[in-house]
């Protein structure tokens, strides 16, 4: 098997990266390649999971079809990013005190997976408001099980994979899952010619059967080869990890980033809205859904070995280049409403836009995911990650609050503050220092 292993590695790998092996033990360095490749494929199955439920496209589709309220679909994005954000300063604390961090990435994925069969369970036999109660109680479980792998997934990359060689893991995974996820959307295109079409029963069963590859994701990531790592810094429990807060303060290249991460956060929180204009413009039926669905998967499939790769080569620029793109999509979308509006009733416009909306969104997701890994070693690293997602998370709810701008100002609209928002991100990231590679 170790030969299997090394042999599809050096396929991915270009031959000067493949004998690189920096900022990780000697150890480390001789089981890189079935490390590589079981962490891409436990990546895969969690990227596949995350593209089927789906908070900004397929989740508002399940509330619809439970008939749950419309004011809870709309805390469905921060509730699943924050509720995975928020607590990683005191998960943090928690995982420092491991020498070995996989069995916490192994526990949140087995986690994920009981909450998503839960959230199948409601769709197949609840309706109505406790139907969407519910959901969002097993969502807001999900999340946090979700910051488990989270801060964990990071650790055990820098700790296991070279420097030159983390994004391609990111990348590849994210390409894999887009492939499968344009099979599920094929899959939802011929629902949609049978009578299950917005079936509550369906998407039951769909989500239900989801959860399987965060039991198989958990399944691979057990067997990789993890060496004990630093221990110290988690004697003082939250405390401890509360005054890591001020890494903020001290650490200016951090600074910077957390800023920039916030900035492009911009990217995410506008993608819902491209839907929400799809569904008033071309209708609720499923195959609007899987147009979607297929738009995200090929954008995956296409775009996210390239943004891997480059970001290999420079993690800074790959921000800049993504959310720039961004802003052009953004920017596009405001301009069709307020110059030709009735273009947007054109079936291709709005899914070739999320499209390339995704595409950018993958590029900001692998650069800031590889820079923030390169940018330190060891224990150090554990504090970055979760500092940076505690404060993205209380800053996403905030940001969230953009949304009720719609009473006032058109969707299209919404979407170019965003989108300027994004521009300063851009500005933000090109003030940067590149990581040495």
């Amino acid at each position: 098997m170790n030969k299997v292993w090394l042999s599809v590695y050096e396929k991915i790998v270009n031959s000067e990266d493949a004998r690189a092996c920096k900022a990780i033990d000697e150890s480390a360095c001789k089981v890189v390649p079935g490390n590589f490749i079981k962490i891409i494929i436990a990546q895969f199955f969690t990227s596949l999971g995350d593209a089927i439920i789906n908070p900004k496209v397929t989740l508002p589709w399940v509330m619809q079809s439970v008939g749950a309220p419309l004011y809870l679909v709309a805390w469905l994005v921060p509730i699943r990013e924050s509720g995975s954000l928020l607590p990683q300063l005191a998960i943090a604390s928690f995982v420092r005190r491991m020498p070995i961090r996989k069995w916490v990435w192994v526990a949140g994925s087995a986690l994920q997976a009981v909450s998503v069969t839960l959230i199948g369970l409601v769709a197949l036999f609840m309706q109505g408001s406790i139907a969407g109660w519910m959901i969002i109680l097993c969502l807001a479980v999900f999340s946090v099980a979700r910051g488990l792998s989270s801060v964990a997934s990071k650790d055990v990359l820098g700790k296991t994979i070279p420097k030159t060689q983390r994004g391609q893991v990111t990348g590849w995974s994210g390409s894999m899952a887009g492939l499968v996820t344009v099979g599920v959307a094929a899959i939802l295109f011929f629902v949609a010619l049978t009578p299950l079409e917005g079936s509550a029963y369906i998407y039951g069963l769909a989500v239900i059967g989801a959860a399987s590859v965060w039991v198989a994701g958990a399944l691979v990531y057990s067997t990789v080869k993890e060496f004990p790592g630093e221990v110290e810094g988690g004697k003082n429990g939250l405390k401890e990890a509360l005054g890591q807060l001020a890494l903020l303060k001290t650490d200016t290249v951090f600074r910077r980033f957390v800023i920039t991460r916030s900035l492009l956060l911009c990217t995410a929180l506008s993608a819902p809205f491209y839907i929400v204009l799809a569904q008033q413009t071309l209708g609720s039926s499923m195959w609007v859904l899987a147009m979607f669905i297929a738009a995200s998967g090929f954008a995956s499939l296409i775009s996210a070995p390239f943004w891997g790769r480059f970001s290999d080569r420079s993690s800074r620029f790959v921000m800049i280049i993504a959310s720039f793109v961004s802003v052009l999509v953004g920017g596009s979308l405001f301009l069709l409403s307020l110059l030709t509006p009735d273009a947007l009733s054109n079936w291709v416009i709005l899914p070739s836009l999320y499209f390339l909306l995704t595409i950018a969104h993958q590029g900001i997701r692998v650069g800031r995911k590889t820079y923030l890994v390169d940018l330190s070693d060891g224990n150090k690293r554990t504090s970055y990650v979760a500092v940076s997602n505690t404060v993205i998370g209380f800053i996403l709810l905030v940001l969230s609050l953009i949304g009720t701008l719609t009473q006032f100002i058109s969707i299209a609209g919404l979407v170019l503050i965003f989108s300027m928002m994004a521009l300063a991100g851009v500005v933000m990231a090109s003030k940067l220092p590149e990581i040495g590679s």
